[in-house]
């Protein structure tokens, strides 16, 4: 994730402030000015880490904290406070007018910011909402971006409008609302041109539609792999055009991290969503404190959850759940747990999510080429195999290794695996079912 190097500088820091019985002024000041230069270091606005760094001691140097009976614990809820305050507060979410009306969205943002998918990945996530969305291909100046938009439509299901590049990008904006107001769309997102740095023909032409066209949300769509430059460029778009909120792209990646932490502060704009990947479906909601808990490695259970129960139909869930509680769990089970697991981002996605786990698998590499083994593996065995892996003796697991392309002792250990999982779920699920949401919950392998 873009703040693992920020998060392990933290989890240092507080390793210290857990560790000493008393605390002073001074410990805390100390402890403050290494987070002051973590936060620097990970890009973040200086007047920003300043304004937080003082809001920080000023809480956390009183007496009621230095005499409390941890204060250590005390001063890390105070910067986890405080860092949802700077991040937003609370979620923001895209008010749409009702679906009765047509709401016109306008994207914006740089060239290579990622718009043009962000687009799609908004749209998709309107549709399963309920609302009708249209996409609308307004950029004429990069030759791949109207087929990009109308390829990755046609992946999601979603309706793309489009006049070629020989029109002007307010004449495909005002013929998409004709269209729409036809054909029963009530959600019009217009994917505008970008350039590579802020100029005035940009600028102009975001202006002429916003001129004469009613647009009700004006999003921003920032790289935060651009780290400070995502705070001016945010800056320079809502001094120029006005913008109702953000959309931070690419926080999956190796970066700094530094613009989700100032961009809220330096515009007063909320950030509405986070891309979190490159499938179309990674466009996370933002929720300021469940970001603060990831970047202080506090995890993120709740968006886990909520991934989980997305990915999840509850009525398979159910009949896995009577398989296992009667030893029926075969490798067609496995095979879609497996499935559901890719759905959810990978294992590692998963397990950097859980409080207490995140830094510990960062220096450990976790294979994820060996699900795409696993299931070679089981594609290589007949439908009879599958069903009841008992019957699989040594001339099969020949036949079987031959087939996936894998050394016969990986098939060894994929059905000694499969056995002890087996056994390891059905106790689970006896513990599990005991009342609780832990009982109608389950995450796959028994994570």
């Amino acid at each position: 994730m873009a703040f693992d190097s920020l998060t392990e500088k933290l989890q240092n820091i507080f390793k210290g402030l857990r560790g000493k019985g008393r605390l002073t002024e001074a410990d805390v000041k100390a402890a403050l000015r290494e987070v002051k230069l973590a936060l620097l270091e990970a890009d973040v606005n200086f007047r920003v880490v300043k304004s937080f760094i003082n809001a920080v001691q000023e809480r956390a140097v009183g007496q009621d904290v230095l005499n409390s009976l941890t204060p250590g614990q005390t001063v890390i809820k105070i910067v986890n406070e405080e860092m949802v305050k700077l991040l937003g507060s609370t979620a923001v979410e895209l008010e749409l007018l009702p679906p009765g009306s047509i709401t016109v969205i306008m994207m914006c943002g740089l060239q290579g910011s990622g718009k043009t998918t962000t687009v799609v990945k908004l749209a998709g996530k309107l549709k399963s909402k309920g609302r009708k969305p249209l996409a609308v291909a307004c950029d004429i100046y990069r030759p791949a971006a109207i087929d990009q938009l109308r390829i990755n439509g046609e992946k999601q299901g979603i309706s793309v409008f489009s006049m070629g590049d020989r029109h002007k990008p307010l004449n495909i904006a005002k013929a998409a609302i004709e269209h729409a107001e036809k054909n029963g769309f009530n959600v019009v997102i217009l994917d505008t041109a970008g350039r590579l740095h802020i100029d005035e023909d940009m600028m102009g032409e975001l202006q002429e539609i916003k001129s004469n066209i009613d647009v009700h949300r004006t999003i921003l769509v920032v790289d935060a792999m651009t780290g400070q430059d995502a705070v001016n460029v945010a800056e320079s778009f809502n001094e120029k055009l006005g913008i109702d909120g953000v959309v931070l792209t690419k926080l999956d990646g190796d970066t700094r991290g530094g613009a989700a932490l100032s961009i809220r502060a330096v515009t007063g704009k909320p950030i509405l969503f986070a891309g979190m990947g490159e499938k179309l479906s990674d466009l996370e909601p933002f929720y300021p404190d469940r970001m603060a808990s990831r970047i202080l490695g506090m995890g993120d259970i709740l968006t886990l959850i909520d991934k989980a129960q997305a990915e999840f139909d509850e009525n398979k869930a159910r009949e896995m759940e009577r398989k296992i509680k009667k030893a029926e769990f075969d490798f067609n089970d496995f095979l879609d747990q497996m499935q559901q697991i890719k759905k959810m981002g990978g294992i590692s996605d998963i397990l950097s999510m859980l409080p207490g786990i995140g830094r510990k698998i960062k220096d450990v590499e976790i294979d994820e080429n060996a699900l795409k083994r696993t299931e070679a593996i089981i594609y290589s065995m007949t439908k009879q195999e599958r069903s009841n892996p008992d019957i699989i003796n040594m001339s099969r697991k020949k036949r079987i290794a031959a087939g996936a392309g894998v050394d016969i002792s990986e098939v060894n250990a994929l059905i000694k695996q499969f056995d002890q999982m087996k056994q390891m779920m059905k106790q689970m699920s006896g513990m599990m079912g005991k009342g609780g949401k832990l009982g109608r919950f389950k995450l796959p392998f028994g994570l």
